[in-house]
């Protein structure tokens, strides 16, 4: 049997035309995308959507990929992008519902009926606060605290200094002790 191809092997092959070999690179890293995705965005159509676009991205900067991140890093980074875009839209919407005297858009849905740790009150008001983070704070507790990244890591996804990254994270950390108070 042979060997599976490495990311750089189908990226190469998928710039040039390889339909299974983007495929693959789907196969392989559709669920990390989903995690990131569903995290930021919580269940629903927009982070479908948001993971379908990832990848359509993806694909149409194949060409240029130089391969400077792995393609894990490199999509991570699209996918975060989109859904920092999806966040902006819905903020840009509800501004306008609100300016009409309309009610704004209802909190995110988040999938609480996997297993039983996820019923658990606390973890659902958690996952309430970090829904109302803006886009910059939710992605670095997203990619930081939830997926576990090194800080390294995540000032490169985001293209900022880890620094930023950290003083991010504490304020997100310190947002998300308010809003988790006024629960308690």
């Amino acid at each position: 049997m042979p060997l599976a191809a490495s990311d750089r092997e189908l990226v190469e092959r998928a710039a040039h035309g390889d339909e299974g070999a983007f495929r693959a690179i789907v196969e392989r890293h559709e669920r990390a995308v989903a995690r990131t995705v569903t995290a930021m965005l919580g269940t629903g159509d927009d982070a479908d959507d948001a993971g379908q676009e990832a990848f359509i991205r993806l694909f149409r900067a194949l060409p240029n990929f130089r391969g400077e991140s792995e393609v894990a890093t490199y999509l991570t980074r699209i996918a975060v992008n989109v859904c920092c875009d999806v966040l902006e839209r819905r903020r840009k919407r509800s501004g306008w519902i609100r300016l009409f005297g309309g009610d704004a858009d209802p909190p995110i849905e988040v999938d609480d009926t996997g297993d039983a740790v996820e019923t658990d009150e606390r973890k659902r008001a958690v996952r309430r606060a970090i829904a109302a983070l803006d886009a910059k704070h939710r992605a670095v507790v997203v990619l930081r605290i939830l997926e576990e990244r090194p800080t390294r890591e995540v000032a490169e996804l985001l293209g900022v200094p880890e620094g930023t990254v950290m003083s991010r994270l504490k304020r997100a950390l310190e947002k998300l002790a308010a809003m988790l108070e006024k629960h308690s």
